[in-house]
């Protein structure tokens, strides 16, 4: 009550008084009960001059003496047209400088004869306007939505109903096949309602569909671990515009599996919010703890793990740390926030079936007499026979083309293989890596034919090479039977 009495006047007449009241409760102790003004200050924390002046403004005027001071009401000397103007410039693109506005200030009040203004003034005006006003502004719609603009933090219902799907390129080097150092990257699964990852997929080289559906592969089948116990076919996938997530595969999965495909909005990172946080869980709780782990871009110690050895350091933190520990926004584990008390996910008849559909990329193709032309090789299957000049569509997994699936009218045929490489691993990679070998091999040739048949580039070890190398062996024909009679 004491440090109430003595703070500054309000301008409330009904509040004036009440701190006058307040005031002569204090004073009346000395003058009604013969407190001392030393006592009374050091008892109630009020300055002797303070107490002085309440005694003998009270001698004076009675209670009426120990009322605050009316506040003086003072107005501004700046013309409001000014006041105006300064806004306005403070507004425009490009950002003016607050010297700049002070200048064009006083040429202004020069011109219409308004009073001049100080630097200060004009500091104080701008300093004052709205700061999202400024934002909006001087920034923009979006700096203002990312910065003032309300956000709706949505949560899926039940696991399974919502999953987030999205890339990474970790903070860490590790040893690629050749044994030299390779950033990898990293896709996960994230069910939106218990945060639980469902599944992810770790490797070498950019984004692509086939690595999108392997982490999807690992988040639908359940897993061996007992202690990972996500798994099922979601409701709803919700992923970003990327050329995988946008691709015709992801979305006849889609079809076949049942489930939607949502799109963020374009440049609106806050709906992947959840998904980025994992990545940063990693980035700074895992990648740390492990060799090869880059700070700024530059490394902290050599890399020494294999793709697999690091595969598994993820996988173990993931169902060891993460999933067991209590989440700051849900309040209790992934793991116990997925099992919700019990319940079945959908699940794919088989991992067969969901091979089928995740892992084979769908192209239609003609059947020929020698069998299914694809990417230079030829597929052969004696099923094939009755549907020579037919149109069917083939399935193929690019991590290994040696063989293809066959469908007519959306039902099974057979499988085909090639027979150059029916016993072997053949990737779409090895495929393109031997085309682009033979042109090279190709355009050797050709110069090596140019700078034989250049009079004035003659070249004795060029002529030697052309002479000595060995010609493409010619392509054996395709033996036919005549039938018999």
């Amino acid at each position: 009550m004491s440090s109430n009495a003595a703070r500054p006047e309000p301008s409330n007449l009904q509040a004036r008084e009440e701190t006058a009241a307040a005031r002569w409760k204090i004073l009346a102790r000395h003058i009604n009960g013969g407190q001392t003004l030393v006592g009374l200050a050091e008892e109630s924390g009020i300055a002797l001059r303070t107490l002085q002046r309440w005694k003998n403004a009270y001698a004076n005027n009675g209670i009426a003496g120990l009322l605050p001071a009316a506040p003086v009401s003072r107005e501004s000397k700046i013309h409001p047209k000014l006041v105006a103007f300064i806004e306005c410039s403070a507004l425009q693109t490009p950002v003016q400088s607050i010297a700049r506005i002070y200048r064009d200030s006083l040429i202004a009040a020069e011109k219409n004869s308004w009073p001049t203004i100080s630097y200060s003034s004009v500091r104080s005006i701008v300093q004052n306007l709205d700061p999202s006003l400024r934002t909006l502004a001087l920034q923009g719609p979006v700096a203002y939505r990312d910065k003032y603009e309300l956000v709706w933090r949505h949560r899926a219902e039940d696991p399974n109903s919502v999953w987030q799907a999205d890339h990474t390129e970790l903070d860490i080097l590790i040893l690629d096949a050749n044994q030299k150092p390779a950033r990898p990257w990293l896709t996960v699964i994230l069910d939106d309602y218990s945060r639980a990852v469902c599944g992810y997929m770790v490797f070498l080289g950019a984004p692509s569909a086939i690595f999108t559906a392997l982490a999807l592969r690992d988040a639908i089948w359940p897993k061996h671990d007992q202690a990972w116990p996500m798994c099922g076919i979601p409701d709803r996938l919700y992923v970003d515009h990327g050329t995988d997530f946008t691709s015709l595969h992801l979305a006849q999965t889609a079809k076949d599996l049942h489930f939607e495909i949502v799109y963020s909005a374009v440049a609106r990172p806050q709906g992947r919010g959840k998904i980025e946080r994992i990545f940063g869980t990693l980035n700074t709780e895992l990648l740390p703890t492990l060799p090869g782990h880059l700070i700024r871009g530059q490394q902290s110690s050599p890399p020494k793990l294999t793709l697999k050895e690091f595969d598994s350091k993820i996988r173990s933190f993931i169902t060891n740390t993460y999933h067991q520990r209590t989440h700051p926004e849900t309040k209790v584990t992934p793991a116990t926030a997925w099992l919700n008390q019990g319940w079945l996910p959908r699940l794919p008849e088989s991992i067969d079936a969901l091979n089928l559909l995740l892992l084979t990329v769908a192209k239609p193709r003609m059947v020929h007499r020698d069998g299914v032309h694809f990417q230079g090789l030829r597929y052969i299957s004696p099923l094939l026979a009755a549907y020579v000049r037919e149109q069917v569509v083939i399935r193929y997994d690019p991590r290994d083309i040696s063989e293809i699936r066959v469908f007519h009218r959306d039902s099974f045929i057979c499988k085909a293989v090639d027979p150059e490489h029916e016993s072997s691993t053949v990737t779409l990679k090895d495929i393109q890596a031997a085309r682009n070998a033979r042109k090279r091999e190709l355009r050797n040739q050709i110069n090596l034919k140019l700078s034989f048949g250049s009079p004035a580039q003659t070249n004795p070890e060029a002529e030697r090479a052309l002479l000595t190398s060995t010609l493409p062996l010619a392509r054996k024909k395709l033996r036919t039977y005549q039938e018999g009679s």
